[in-house]
């Protein structure tokens, strides 16, 4: 049984008021350690040909009893619907109350301010413990009385990371937060939008994502989402059992969550955008192209990442759980593997599998089964994924925050030397060596030292557009060809670093998260000026009139062209005059170099 929440029950509460395709080529492998830091472009795990025909009669199949499911499904909530008088448009507001909301499990309490609600910590699926380890999410269990919803649940477990993200233990981490407006203009339910964090698959937590920002500044209901990491959310052994995609089997309970619970909030379950940055525009990915994924969301958002990189297969996977499994000391248990592994404790699991390229084994989804039988890349290129309106796109220098992880963890400084150690121009040569083999002296002559500040500039420029400016508009292209795309580059290079981070030795720019403190509220980056508050304002009038409508366009911000794959048009999102406008992004991320060098 999956964990499919029951229905709301919409009353509130009363009482008086109280006041968050990429080439197969790996060149980030060799810079493994920085990934322990910094998120990269999610393009980490192998590549392989597309089976195309096997697949294409699986796909089929799949879909066919995916929609008898959701047709199923469908007609019982809105008999549901109908049989409690219309209440999607006409559910009572928590705010009219004491921010109490009652979901399929019993009542909430959140927190009441002036012009949000919050209600943090709500568990959409049972714990994932004991026997529940590496198996599908079950239904959580329903409680008695009002449960506070005014702090977060734990994060699921996971080593120290970026400053956006916090350690953990924990295993009973299957919680989500919901934030609102105030009111409720004209009484009508609201556009949801679920975000789903980045990390690589091994770091982050939802509520480091306030929702405020767009709930107030756009009018919509605001889902951010735990889900399992590293090898207790992604582990794939025929032993062990499963998808191995239990992270995102969660994602999915909190999708279905929504569906039955979200009106609770002021919230409409037929208008749910899954949004999601780096590994969560990943997932966004797969469940475009997941049977079991079909409408639970009517829009979709992919900020830094595309979905043009191959996945690992099952078999790729299993293969490379070999290593953990060594890692954690159960390769010669006599009493068996997976028993081994379910002896060892969340921590150790976590601590032997460090960070993103420390080994062969890697966190993240897999193709392959009932779960995702067809990889993302290829249903995309085919035009075999959920047809929603896609917004998508890049910052202007992604690979920066990579670099400067290579500075936080010291790997670049020589013996003895203190940090910050800069890229050195004989590093610089290095990296592009390993990265691009036979065709490093192209791409130096392409991306010269002499045209950057810095070593670090000028290799964050040539891997920002090898692995984020191409993959992304490539597949901003395929998109377009089957539903409405816009596509987007955040271009402020002045955007507000980490508070705690260490001195940095060069400009970080428009870097990989960058964006993130314009659409949420933060507190790990510095303050935003007068001039970046106005364009966190246009940011998330851009999104949240894409929730509403499935077009970023409406009254009082600068229009923005619908992409296709002839005009390319790319919207620039910068502070200053002109500053929101066209970009001729194929030009400054030099695309027609990048596609003539062979795969």
């Amino acid at each position: 049984m999956r964990a499919d929440a029951g229905a709301a029950s919409l009353d509130v509460t009363p009482s008086p008021s109280r006041c968050t395709s990429a080439p197969r080529r790996r060149p980030d492998r060799p810079a493994g350690r920085t990934s322990a830091l910094v998120e990269g472009t999610g393009g980490w795990t192998n590549a392989r040909p597309g089976q195309v025909a096997r697949t294409q009669r699986f796909w089929r199949r799949q879909v066919a009893k995916s929609r008898k499911r959701w047709w199923g499904v469908t007609a019982l909530a809105v008999a549901a619907l109908v049989s409690v008088g219309g209440v999607v448009a006409g559910a009572s507001d928590p705010e009219r109350g004491s921010g109490v909301a009652r979901t399929g499990q019993g009542p909430v309490r959140g927190t009441v301010t002036a012009d949000h609600l919050s209600f943090l910590g709500i568990p959409y699926a049972a714990a994932p413990v004991g026997e529940l380890r590496w198996r599908s999410p079950q239904p959580a269990a329903a409680w008695s009385g009002v449960r506070d919803a005014t702090r977060p649940g734990s994060g699921c477990a996971q080593l120290a990371g970026l400053p956006t993200d916090r350690p953990s233990v924990s295993e009973d981490c299957l919680y989500l937060n919901v934030t609102t407006p105030p009111t409720r203009r004209g009484g009508k339910a609201l556009p949801v939008v679920v975000w789903l964090h980045g990390g690589h698959f091994f770091l982050g937590q939802g509520d480091t994502w306030g929702g405020r920002t767009m709930a107030v500044g756009g009018d919509v209901v605001v889902v951010t989402v735990n889900y399992r990491l590293g090898p207790l959310g992604f582990l794939t052994r025929p032993d062990v059992g499963g998808s191995g995609n239990f992270g995102l089997e969660d994602q999915q309970a909190a999708l279905r969550w929504v569906r039955a619970n979200i009106a609770a909030f002021g919230g409409d379950p037929r208008n749910v955008t899954l949004a999601g940055q780096s590994a969560g525009a990943t997932s966004v990915c797969t469940h475009l192209a997941a049977p079991d994924s079909a409408g639970l969301f009517h829009r979709a958002i992919l900020q830094s990442n595309s979905c043009s990189t191959p996945l690992r297969t099952r078999r790729e996977a299993a293969a490379g759980a070999d290593a953990l499994v060594a890692a954690v000391g159960c390769d010669g248990d006599a009493a068996g593997v997976a028993a081994c592994l379910r002896g060892r404790s969340a921590q150790e699991l976590v601590e032997a599998a460090g960070y993103p390229g420390q080994s062969a084994w890697e966190a993240g989804p897999v193709a392959g089964g009932p779960m995702l039988p067809v990889d993302p890349a290829e249903a995309v290129a085919t035009g075999r994924f959920h047809r929603v309106p896609i917004l998508i796109g890049v910052t202007r220098d992604e690979y920066r925050a990579q670099v400067w992880g290579m500075e936080r963890t010291g790997m670049l400084c020589a013996p003895g030397q203190e940090m910050p150690c800069a890229l050195t121009a004989e590093q610089h040569r290095e990296q592009l060596g390993v990265a691009f083999g036979a065709q490093a002296s192209k791409v130096t002559a392409r991306y010269p030292l002499a045209s950057y500040g810095t070593p670090s500039e000028a290799l964050s420029a040539a891997m920002t557009d090898f692995q984020y400016a191409r993959p992304v508009l490539e597949t901003a292209a395929q998109f377009s060809r089957y539903v409405p795309t816009f596509m987007y580059e955040f271009a402020d290079r002045e955007a507000p670093f980490f508070t705690e981070a260490a001195p940095v030795s060069f400009p970080t720019g428009a870097y990989h998260t960058a964006e993130l403190s314009y659409l949420f509220a933060v507190d790990y980056a510095r303050p935003l000026s007068a001039a970046q508050q106005r364009l966190s304002a246009v940011l998330a009038g851009y999104w949240t009139t894409f929730a509403h409508h499935g077009d970023p366009n409406r009254r009082g911000l600068p229009s923005w062209t619908r992409f296709d794959a002839r005009s390319g048009y790319v919207q620039r999102l910068a502070t200053g005059q002109g500053g929101v406008g066209r970009t001729d992004f194929a030009r400054e991320h030099q695309v027609a170099f990048w596609r003539s060098l062979p795969s």
